[in-house]
């Protein structure tokens, strides 16, 4: 399920103010390159892979609640009825369907129709897709008896569904999520199919070839626009605050449209409204297996066609409509249910799904090193799931331990160590004090307790000028290259009146990261004289190294 270009809102908090470097961003603020391809790297490392996909961590409920959830959504248990019903056998034609006598009784008993009075047509549609799931699913065996009779009888595993075993359940709507997002494609392309058929060809083969190719390459391009459509569901639910997961159809539709960076030009808006319109209905299949919520396009909108202007029915603005008129425009909502399909999508894809909370299960030091190298995280997140299960003053300590080191993403461990333990307030103060005199974690002690009114002495120059280095070298490696924080964090070094001095003392500095530290400075600082005394002492420490081997 790879995603395409899009445009995304941001969450993003800046490092260093207990908040995760680079912070939560919403998939509209990202460039495709941003969200997908820029992981952080040393410089050193010859295999890393910039195409990954990075796919944020999402949090789901527990397995029972969703098992709940998908035994309640109707389809689901209309089918699982008839399959009980089935028993011990039920007669079937020799294509598996009810035979006519049952069909009515069959659409009662889901109460699809009144127990007296003619038998609505939709009704019995509405049965027969349930009974057509409930074979799809295996949820009945059909054979054929002694006497050449063709009959249905419930499954085993009917027995461990009805039970409410979570794997169970959700392995048969999950696989009935399958089916239905295939039949949401195959109906997209039904429209193309008969468009083929109406032009026609001189030759039969010909045609029949022509409307072949049209249909499956209307196929194709269905399930890609479906498939990015609920890709970046997934992201905006990830991020999303409690409450506000639903997205505006229109918007959802310029996040696939609408290049980074660009405002929508009048084709644009076109194609906006073209995306909605094919989006829709395949929403609303989806939504009769609970994976969206969906509120369709009001079909009176389209109805003046010379007077339905694209743009306004692609993106209403806002301050012009009230939520109701909004509304008409669409909504979707991914709901738990379709978060847990998704990401079994992209598990099955091969691609990284995580979820919050899974790193509480383990130790510090795995969580501060997957918060260091995982690009697909949410720090934030993460810590504060870890500390909730943990006692305060041990959870301090063991940070503390695990932050120690002087190895490729020590200072982003030691980073994340100290907003979490800031985040723990006096038992965190506590752990810090205990540390002041570490070489590692030293200076980084210091600082926190005298901005938290410690009284406790300033760090000698050596110690403050390599947590000085480490910082930056932090923000380097999770700012992962992004100019705008890193300007900051130049401008924000505290370079006196004589940069060569400082720099004289920071080439020194016996960090790994010092000589990327006064390239960026070189590279970045706006005051020529400052640039250029780094970009000297860059060489210096360049050569010392070299030297050290």
């Amino acid at each position: 399920m790879a995603g395409r270009r899009r445009n995304t809102p941001d969450h993003s908090s800046q490092p260093g103010e207990g908040s995760a470097p680079g912070g939560s961003r919403l998939p509209a603020d990202y460039d495709l390159a941003e969200l997908y391809g820029a992981q952080g790297s040393d410089g050193d490392d010859e295999d890393f892979d910039d195409t990954a996909v990075l796919v944020p961590p999402i949090a789901l409920p527990p397995q029972e609640e969703l098992a709940a959830a998908a035994l309640a959504v109707p389809l689901i248990a209309h089918a699982l009825t008839l399959a009980r019903w089935s028993a011990p056998h039920r007669v079937v034609d020799e294509f598996g369907d009810l035979v006519e006598a049952d069909r009515g009784p069959a659409a009662r008993l889901l109460e699809l129709a009144p127990e007296d009075g003619p038998m609505p047509e939709d009704a019995l549609v509405e049965m027969l897709r349930a009974w057509s799931l409930a074979c799809d699913l295996d949820l009945v065996t059909l054979g054929t008896t002694a006497a050449g009779e063709h009959v249905a009888v419930p499954a085993e595993e009917l027995e461990d569904v009805e039970s409410g075993d979570p794997d169970a359940v959700l392995d048969l709507w999950l696989t009935a999520a399958g089916i239905v997002r295939e039949l949401a494609v195959e109906a997209d392309s039904l429209e193309v199919e008969g468009e083929a058929g109406e032009a026609g060809a001189e030759e039969p083969q010909e045609a029949d070839e022509d409307g072949l190719a049209a249909v499956e390459e209307a196929s194709e391009a269905a399930a890609e626009l479906l498939d990015e459509a609920m890709q970046v569901l997934y992201e905006y639910t990830a991020f999303a605050e409690p409450g506000e997961e639903t997205v505006p159809l229109g918007v959802l539709a310029a996040l696939l449209v609408v290049p980074d960076g660009e405002e929508p030009d009048e084709e644009m808006l076109g194609e906006i409204t073209d995306v909605m319109v094919a989006l829709d209905p395949m929403l609303a299949d989806l939504a009769e297996l609970g994976l969206v919520e969906h509120r369709p396009i009001d079909p009176d909108l389209f109805e003046e066609e010379d007077e339905a202007a694209a743009p306004a029915a692609a993106e209403p603005r806002e301050d012009q409509l009230s939520d109701e008129d909004a509304a008409r425009f669409g909504l979707v909502r991914l709901t738990p249910l379709g978060q847990y399909g998704v990401r079994e999508w992209l598990l099955a894809d091969g691609y990284d799904a995580p979820l919050v909370g899974e790193l509480a299960e383990g130790g510090a030091e795995a969580l501060l090193n997957a918060l260091a190298e995982s690009a697909n995280l949410l720090p934030d997140r993460e810590i504060a799931v870890w500390l909730a299960v943990r006692q305060p003053a041990e959870a301090a300590r063991e940070l503390l331990e695990a932050a120690r080191g002087r190895d490729a993403y020590s200072p982003v461990r030691r980073m994340y160590c100290a907003a979490a333990l800031i985040s723990l307030g006096p038992d965190g103060d506590a752990a810090f004090a205990e540390v002041v005199d570490d070489p590692d974690l030293g200076g980084l002690a210091r600082e926190v307790l005298r901005s938290h009114g410690g009284e406790v002495a300033a760090a000698e120059r050596e110690v403050a000028l390599w947590h000085t280095v480490d910082a930056f070298a932090a923000v380097l490696l999770a700012s992962r290259g992004e100019a705008g924080q890193l300007r900051e964090l130049v401008a924000g070094l505290p370079v006196t009146d004589n940069p060569a001095s400082f720099f004289g003392e920071v080439w020194r500095v016996p960090h790994p990261y010092t000589a990327q530290m006064l390239d960026t400075v070189g590279e970045l600082h706006l005051d020529r004289q400052v640039a250029k005394e780094a970009r000297k002492a860059s060489f210096k420490a360049k050569s010392r190294r070299s030297q050290e081997g």
